[in-house]
C-alpha cells in the first residue's frame, strides 16, 4: 500500500497545474547576461518541434549578436502609441490574443506601458496572455523585483525605479537564472555588446563595478534557489508530506566543449556558497564511446575532467542514449537540488539537443534550481 493519498485538493491543484499556460522566467543580474539571447535561442527551438512560436516583444538594444537571434521567427507587429508628441511602441497584447500562438516572447517584463494602455505595467499584460492560455517565455534583472529594491540600491546606489512584485515569481512555472562571469560581463561591456561607446566608461566605474555585479550574481543566485525552494515546500505541503530535509547538492552538466570551464567554475563557485557537495556529470552517449569520439573532442574533455577534479568535483561518467536521460536519472537518484547547464549554438542541431536537455530536465527535477551560463558572446 502507499504510504500517502493525495487529497481533493493535491488533485485539482495537479488538473489546473496540466491545463493552465506556463510562465518560464530568466532572470539575471545585470543587463548583458544574455536573458533575451537564451529566450530567442529556446524560442526557434520549440518552433522547430512543432510549437507555434510568435514574439510579443523584443528589445535588443541594437546588439547585432541578439538581433541575429531574431531571424524567420514571427513577430505581432508593436502597437503605435502617441504620447507627448512622440510615437511610442507598445507590445499590442489584443493582437497576440487574437493571433492566438502556442508561446510567446515577452521580454522586459518590468517595462512601465505609456498612459491609456491596457495595463499600467508589462507583467499584468503577461497574465492577460496566460489566462488566454498562450504560454510565455520572459526576461528581467534582479534589480526589478520589489523586495530586492532596497538591498539593490544600498550595494550599488542605484535605485531602480521599474519593478515586479515577487507573487509574480510566485506564477512562474520554471524560474532560470543566466549568469555569466563579473569579468566576462565587463569585458561584454568593453566591447560595445551592451551599451553603445560614449556610455561605457561610464557604465564601468558606475553600476557595472566589480563590486557591484558580484553582490548582484549572488542576488540573482539566492533568488532563483529560494523560489524553487518554496514551489518544492508549497508542493509537499500540499501532498501532505513531511518537510524534506536534503542536503543541498550541486550538478554540472560536463561536456567536451572547450568552453566547457565556464560552466565548470561556476559550478564550483556556487557549491562553495552553499557548501555543497557538487558533481561534474559527463553523458557518454553512443557517438562519444571510445574510438567514435573525434580527437578534439577527447582532448577537452580529459581537460574539463582534470578541471573539475581540481576544483573539487567528484566525476561522475554516465552512459545512455540521450544526454537527458542520463542526466535527469543522475539527478533524481542523488538528490541534486541546484543544477547548472551551459549554453551554446553552434549548431541547429546542438540548439534543438539543448532545448530538449533543458525541457526534460525542468519537467523532470521541478525543484532543481537551474542556471544556465552562456558559452556565446551573446548579450541580452
Amino acid at each position: 500500500m502507499p504510504e500517502h493519498r493525495p487529497t481533493a485538493d493535491a488533485l485539482l491543484a495537479r488538473i489546473k497545474e496540466r491545463e493552465r499556460a506556463r510562465l518560464r522566467i530568466y532572470i539575471g543580474a545585470a543587463p548583458g547576461v544574455g536573458k533575451t539571447y537564451e529566450m530567442l535561442q529556446e524560442a526557434h527551438a520549440l518552433r522547430d518541434s512543432g510549437l507555434d512560436v510568435v514574439i510579443g516583444f523584443v528589445e535588443t538594444y541594437d546588439r547585432r549578436d541578439t538581433q541575429a537571434q531574431v531571424k524567420d521567427l514571427e513577430i505581432v507587429p508593436r502597437r503605435k502609441v502617441d504620447y507627448r508628441g512622440t510615437t511610442m511602441e507598445e507590445m499590442d497584447v489584443e493582437a497576440i490574443i487574437e493571433r492566438a500562438p502556442k508561446v510567446c516572447v515577452v521580454d522586459e517584463l518590468a517595462h512601465t506601458n505609456v498612459p491609456w494602455s491596457r495595463h499600467n505595467k508589462r507583467y499584468e499584460d503577461v497574465l492577460d496572455l496566460l489566462e488566454a492560455g498562450i504560454h510565455v517565455m520572459t526576461a528581467v534583472n534582479i534589480q526589478h523585483l520589489e523586495t530586492l529594491n532596497d538591498a539593490v540600491a544600498k550595494a550599488t546606489g542605484v535605485r531602480v525605479r521599474e519593478t515586479v512584485p515577487d507573487t509574480f515569481l510566485d506564477r512562474a512555472d520554471e524560474v532560470i537564472n543566466v549568469d555569466v562571469t563579473v569579468e566576462e560581463l565587463r569585458n561584454r561591456l568593453r566591447a560595445g555588446k551592451i551599451y553603445r561607446p560614449e556610455k561605457v566608461e561610464q557604465a564601468l566605474t558606475n553600476f557595472f563595478r566589480k563590486g557591484n555585479l558580484s553582490t548582484l550574481r549572488e542576488l540573482a543566485l539566492r533568488a532563483v534557489a529560494d523560489e524553487v525552494g518554496e514551489k518544492a515546500a508549497s508542493y509537499r505541503v500540499r501532498e501532505g508530506l513531511e518537510p524534506a530535509l536534503i542536503p543541498e547538492r550541486v550538478m554540472v552538466c560536463m561536456s567536451s566543449n572547450v568552453l566547457a570551464p565556464r560552466v565548470i567554475r561556476t559550478g564550483a563557485r556556487i557549491a562553495g556558497r552553499l557548501g555543497a557537495k557538487w558533481y561534474a556529470v559527463y553523458v557518454q552517449t553512443p557517438r562519444e564511446q571510445p574510438g567514435r569520439i573525434g580527437a578534439r573532442d577527447a582532448e577537452a574533455l580529459q581537460e574539463n575532467i582534470r578541471l573539475a577534479e581540481s576544483l573539487g568535483a567528484t566525476v561522475v561518467r554516465v552512459k545512455a542514449d540521450r544526454p537527458s536521460d542520463g542526466l535527469v536519472a543522475f539527478a533524481q537518484r542523488e538528490g541534486v537540488t541546484h543544477v547548472i547547464f551551459g549554453q551554446s549554438a553552434r549548431s541547429r542541431l546542438e540548439l534543438v539537443w539543448r532545448e530538449s536537455t533543458l525541457n526534460k530536465f525542468l519537467s523532470a527535477v521541478p525543484d532543481a534550481a537551474v542556471q544556465v551560463v552562456p558559452l556565446n558572446e551573446g548579450g541580452g
